[in-house]
């Protein structure tokens, strides 16, 4: 089991089904300034997002690194896949990474992706992510938490520390007598602004702070393609 995997398993015990519901409105409320037809939520999760813009006539398709979240997915008749980005070979209007999916990965990994996005995006495409602030890390999802159910029991331990969230999770699942240990740790990594604004094939065309769980914890960044004509050195 991936430690994504494990995130999928323990996801319900975690209590950010509101939250989740905020961020879909602020998603959809920002892709309604756009003609939209094709979408694809990259780390789409549980499906949730696509389900609701698929219902509203938008055709979408959503990837996820978790097998547990897609199967869930494939499970509600959604076009969902166990792929990397970088294997899609269409191209859509917009593309959506919903909630710190940017954070899990490094600094050279986030530009081979946004590289990635960039090739998977039609011209005149649009890409939105949302990413954790400073604060976000330090000050609300640094520490430690617990849950505990009839059968189930989560435990979490976050430390940041030089620009890292190093998440473990352990939880506790009610087999018949016995309980089965699943445990594993998570990073996620703070990336600061200027990253995103000098990408060659994306453009920032907007960022905005703003409070999930506390005061401008989370940053939106939205892009659209950049095809701007890149300059050649010339040459006598």
């Amino acid at each position: 089991m991936t430690n994504l995997d494990l995130y999928a398993k323990a996801e319900h015990l975690l209590g950010i089904e509101e939250a989740t519901q905020v961020l879909h409105d602020i998603y959809k409320s920002q892709l309604k300034n756009y003609n939209i037809k094709t979408l694809l939520d990259v780390g789409c999760g549980n499906g949730s997002f696509i389900q609701v813009l698929s219902n509203n006539g938008i055709k979408c398709k959503g990837i996820d690194l978790s097998q547990v979240m897609v199967g869930e997915c494939i499970s509600k008749g959604l076009d969902v896949e166990c792929i990397d980005i970088a294997d899609i070979d269409n191209k859509y209007d917009a593309i959506v990474c919903i909630f710190d999916v940017l954070n899990f990965m490094d600094k050279n990994s986030l530009l081979k992706f946004l590289d990635a996005i960039s090739n998977r995006l039609k011209d005149d495409g649009v890409f939105i992510a949302d990413i954790n602030t400073l604060y976000g890390f330090s000050e609300v999802a640094d520490g430690t938490m617990s849950v505990d159910t009839e059968n189930e029991f989560l435990s979490i331990d976050a430390e940041f520390l030089n620009n890292e969230l190093h998440t473990k999770l352990t939880l506790f699942q009610k087999e018949g007598n016995q309980y089965a240990k699943f445990q594993d740790t998570i990073i996620q990594f703070f990336h600061k602004i200027k990253i995103f604004k000098n990408l060659e094939n994306l453009k920032l065309i907007d960022n905005r702070s703003f409070s999930l769980y506390d005061d401008d914890d989370k940053t939106l960044l939205i892009f659209k393609k950049d095809t701007t004509p890149k300059k050649l050195n010339n040459f006598i």
